[in-house]
């Protein structure tokens, strides 16, 4: 579990510091950068919503054609 724990922390602190030096060093304005990410932020979002809308009829479905077998 310790190790775990430093893993995560690990993660944790180069996460950080990686957001760091892309703010710092990057060939964007803060606003566009801010831009970019809230961008990257909705696709991802919007693409978590579209699998989970797909798996949930799957199951839907799944879970009518158990019921019809009964």
């Amino acid at each position: 579990m310790r190790k775990f724990l430093s893993m995560l922390l690990g993660l944790g602190i180069g996460w950080a510091i990686g957001t760091l030096l892309v703010t710092f060093f990057a060939p964007l304005t803060s606003d566009e950068l801010r831009e970019t990410w809230q961008d990257h932020y909705e696709r991802a979002l919007a693409a978590g919503r579209a699998a989970s809308a797909r798996r949930r009829a799957e199951l839907e479905q799944e879970l009518e054609e158990l019921g019809k077998g009964s």
